[in-house]
């Protein structure tokens, strides 16, 4: 029933709507200057939004006389999807707020401060290269061999917890890599079409999907507590990654990929199951304590 008439909706009702719902089941209450100063819209239009939530889902709010204040209900279940990583994004970041200035949280929050961030001179040029699937011209400064002008083919943004990098094709070395969008400067697009073995379906490692089989580290005493932190399902959390980025992300979630799951910090709560799904992996390199069999030869260059 809710589906049919949501699906009816316009998608600026259905905006404002997922709005009002976010506040009434993350702050408990709803008024109508929240849909004023959100959408800019006048009061008699924030009180026709209240009427049709009330409409739509009756049991899910109600009226506080004495304050004049929509609040949730006992019997409150949402109608529209609020993803987690949307739902927290908009606790510290502001539910699309604060565009003209610094983002203001909804709630006190504090998450690790992001200590390297793109020149947005920088990053715009290479986003409007990804979207037109052109080359680029850029200077680029290498941990291995300084600086140096390139031409690259970018295809995608790639955030690693640390850092913001590109995924391209560089012609000078007539491989893919990963380049750090901080280290690239002057960058110019040119006019010409990229070339096929240059674009993201030739890129092995980004079209290779490895799964990796997470299991709370053998040396903790509790390993159920892990077990619900992660949500584990059969003692196991299974991933689904990039091979381009597999190794980002196990650094990132301080993952022990030693195949006797050697590492001791208290930083290392997961271990990699089977050290062998990284066979052939690039990034592999970046994995808290990864060791390559003997056979495999890793290069990996994300300068």
């Amino acid at each position: 029933m809710y589906s049919q008439r949501i699906g009816s909706l316009s998608q600026a009702q259905r905006e404002r709507l997922t709005y009002l719902e976010f506040r009434l089941y993350f702050m408990g209450e709803i008024g109508r200057p929240d849909l004023s100063a959100r959408f800019g819209v006048a009061p008699a239009g924030a009180t026709r939004d209240i009427a049709m939530y009330r409409e739509l889902a009756p049991q899910n709010i109600d009226f506080d006389n004495s304050s004049k204040t929509y609040r949730i209900s006992s019997e409150f279940a949402p109608i529209f999807e609020h993803p987690p990583q949307r739902v927290l994004s908009a606790l510290s970041l502001g539910f699309g707020d604060g565009v003209d200035g610094e983002p203001r949280s909804l709630l006190p929050c504090e998450f690790p401060v992001k200590l390297s961030c793109p020149r947005m001179d920088v990053l715009a040029p290479i986003c409007r290269a990804i979207y037109a699937k052109r080359p680029v011209a850029i200077r680029y400064q290498s941990m291995t061999s300084g600086e140096s002008e390139r031409v690259i083919v970018p295809f995608a943004l790639v955030d690693t917890g640390l850092r913001w990098h590109v995924r391209a094709f560089d012609r000078k070395s007539g491989e893919f890599r990963d380049f750090v969008i901080t280290r690239i400067q002057n960058p110019v697009s040119l006019n010409e079409e990229s070339f096929a073995h240059e674009q993201m379906d030739a890129d092995i490692q980004w079209t290779r999907i490895v799964e990796l089989d997470l299991v709370p580290h053998p040396r903790l005493k509790r390993p159920e507590i892990i077990q619900t932190d992660y949500g584990m399902k059969d003692g196991a959390i299974r991933m689904r990654v990039r091979a381009a980025v597999a190794g980002y992300m196990l650094l990132r979630w301080g993952v022990d990929a030693s195949p006797d799951h050697s590492l001791n910090g208290h930083e290392y709560s997961l271990w990699l199951k089977d050290h062998l799904a990284l066979y052939g992996v690039m990034s592999a390199v970046l994995a808290p304590g990864y060791r390559a069999p003997d056979q495999q030869r890793i290069d990996f260059d994300a300068d």
